[in-house]
Parts: C-alpha cells; sequence; structure tokens
C-alpha cells in the first residue's frame, strides 16, 4: 500500500495516455500537455484510453519514479473537473482511485457527518 503525505500536489491527466511511454514521454507530457514542471514535486497519474491501466511519475528530488498499475477486471474512474487537461486530487483520493473505488459519485462528507 501507498501512502502519500497530505500535502502532495496531485495531478491526474484527464486524456488517455501510450501506455508504452516510460519516464521520458511521461515527463514530457506532463511539461506539454498539463502544463507543470515535474521537477516542483508533484505526482503525475495518466491512464489508457480503457482505463484499466494507470502510471505515476514522481521527482523525489534525485530521480523520477515511475510505478505502474494493471486491473485484472474493472476500470479505473474518476469524477469530471473544470480544467479539461488535468483534475487536482487529494491523496486520500489517489489511494481510493488506485483501490478501484468509483469517484465519480463520491464527495465528501459535511463537516458534521465527519466522524
Amino acid at each position: 500500500m501507498l501512502a502519500f503525505p497530505s500535502a502532495l500536489k496531485i495531478y491526474l491527466a484527464v486524456a488517455p495516455v501510450d501506455m508504452r511511454g516510460q519516464f521520458n514521454a511521461l515527463w514530457a507530457h506532463a511539461q506539454n500537455a498539463l502544463g507543470s514542471d515535474p521537477r516542483e514535486g508533484a505526482v503525475f497519474v495518466f491512464a489508457n484510453k480503457k482505463r484499466d491501466r494507470v502510471k505515476l511519475l514522481y521527482w523525489d528530488g534525485t530521480g523520477v519514479w515511475v510505478l505502474a498499475k494493471r486491473l485484472e477486471r474493472g476500470r479505473f474512474s474518476w469524477p469530471a473537473g473544470s480544467d479539461p487537461a488535468r483534475l487536482s486530487l487529494s491523496p486520500e483520493a489517489l489511494t481510493m482511485l488506485l483501490a478501484g473505488i468509483d469517484l465519480r459519485e463520491g464527495m465528501r462528507k459535511a463537516w458534521y457527518e465527519n466522524r
């Protein structure tokens, strides 16, 4: 299980990405399509067209990490956002997404329901 710090920025690419791409291709996609510098320390999440595979790109200060996950059944899903290129996720939302929880209908509980 991966754990992400609460201050970590996470950007999910809305458009599908060719999963054959590795470090350099994902890095270029983060810069060009998402308009972000991967050296800022954010995690970038990319999915294929069928959304049964995801790759995460992360710069830790010394090098680049690429993590991959393939679902044996089902698809990853996430809510629609206002930005056509990327979504900003909280670390908790990324953990749920990677666990296979459908985020399309998800919403945060009101403050008085958080117990």
